[in-house]
C-alpha cells in the first residue's frame, strides 16, 4: 500500500494517504486493534478528535506499534467549544500533549457550529480559523482543514481567510454522496475526505451494494471502500475488530468496473449515519470528551 497512487497531495504539497483508520468513542475503542492496524496491516493514516476522548490512547498505540511517528499521518480535530483564535491554539497544544507528539499532520475544525451562547457564529468560526492559520505558520500543523462544512460554510470562511482549507472531511458513501460539494471542493483545490464509508453498517445489505459485491467477488465493505477510493476520496473506515480492520485494507488489488462504479455513483436514496440535527445539543450538553468510553480508558490529566 505504498505506491504513489495510494496518496493524495494537499494544496501545500503535503502527501496524505488516501486510506486510513477512523476512530471514535461511539462504537468503542480497542487499543490492540489500533496497534494491529499500524503494525500488521500497514495503516498509515489515523484520524481522531478531541471529542472522541482517545487522543492519549492513539499516541500510546503509535509508540507501541513500533511504526516511526514520521511514517504516520496523524489527524485530529478541535471541538466547537474551542473556537476562537487563542483558544484554538491552546486546544491544539492540549491535543499535542495527549497524542505525545510535537506536530500534527492535519488539524481540523470539527463542525461549522458554535455553542448556543455564542452571538456571532460566523465571526467565531473566522477567529478559530485564524488560530489554525497561525498554527500552520508556526509549523505546529503541516496542514489545516475543516469537517462537515457545506458549500455555504466554506464560501463564508474563504471570504476572510488567508489559507483556504486544505481538507474538508464529511460523511461519504453511495447513500450520502454530496456531488455539488465535492465539485466545489475540487474547483477550490480542497481535498475531500470521507468518513463513515460503510454508513456505520447501515447499507451493507442494500441490494445495489450486495449486487456489486457479488459482481466484483468482494465483500460489501470492501466494495464501498473501493468505490470511495476510486472516486479520489480519502477514506477512513472505523472498526475495533481485527478481522474487519484487515478486510477493510484489502482494497488495493482490484478495481470496480465503470458499470459497477456507475451503479454506486447514482443511488437516488439518501441516508445519513450521522445526524447533524443532533449536534447542537451535543455541543451544548457539556459532557466530558470520550464520555461513551469506559472509565479506565478516559483521559486523566497528569
Amino acid at each position: 500500500m505504498a505506491s504513489s497512487e495510494n496518496f493524495v497531495t494537499l494544496p501545500n504539497g503535503v502527501r496524505m494517504p488516501i486510506f486510513g483508520l477512523g476512530t471514535s468513542h461511539g462504537g468503542g475503542y480497542n487499543q490492540d486493534s489500533v496497534v494491529f492496524a499500524l503494525r500488521e496491516c500497514n495503516y498509515r493514516l489515523i484520524d481522531t478528535a478531541r471529542r472522541y476522548g482517545c487522543e492519549h490512547l492513539i499516541g500510546q498505540a503509535i509508540k507501541e506499534s513500533g511504526v516511526p511517528r514520521e511514517s504516520v499521518f496523524l489527524a485530529t480535530k478541535m471541538w466547537p467549544t474551542d473556537y476562537g483564535t487563542e483558544s484554538a491554539i491552546q486546544a491544539a497544544k492540549l491535543s499535542l500533549t495527549k497524542l505525545d507528539t510535537d506536530y500534527l499532520d492535519l488539524y481540523m475544525m470539527h463542525w461549522p457550529l458554535c455553542p448556543s451562547s455564542v452571538n456571532d457564529v460566523r465571526s467565531t468560526l473566522d477567529d478559530a480559523w485564524r488560530g489554525m492559520e497561525r498554527l500552520l505558520d508556526k509549523g505546529t500543523c503541516r496542514a489545516i482543514g475543516v469537517s462537515n462544512f457545506s458549500i455555504q460554510d466554506l464560501a463564508e470562511l474563504m471570504e476572510n481567510c488567508s489559507v483556504v482549507p486544505h481538507v474538508n472531511q464529511c460523511e461519504f458513501h453511495p447513500y450520502q454522496n454530496p456531488k455539488e460539494l465535492r465539485t466545489f471542493c475540487r474547483e477550490n483545490n480542497i481535498i475531500f475526505q470521507g468518513y463513515c464509508p460503510l454508513a456505520n453498517g447501515l447499507v451493507l445489505k442494500e441490494a445495489p451494494v450486495v449486487n456489486v459485491a457479488q459482481s466484483a467477488g468482494r465483500s460489501p465493505a470492501q466494495v464501498l471502500i473501493r468505490w470511495s477510493i476510486q472516486n479520489g476520496v480519502v477514506t477512513i473506515p472505523k472498526s475495533i475488530k481485527r478481522e474487519r480492520i484487515k478486510e477493510n485494507c484489502q482494497v488495493f488489488d482490484f478495481q470496480l468496473s465503470p458499470t459497477e462504479m456507475a451503479i454506486l455513483d447514482n443511488i437516488p436514496t439518501s441516508l445519513r449515519a450521522v445526524d447533524p440535527a443532533e449536534l447542537q445539543g451535543k455541543i451544548d450538553d457539556n459532557k466530558p470528551d470520550g464520555y461513551k468510553l469506559p472509565a479506565h480508558l478516559q483521559y486523566v490529566p497528569l
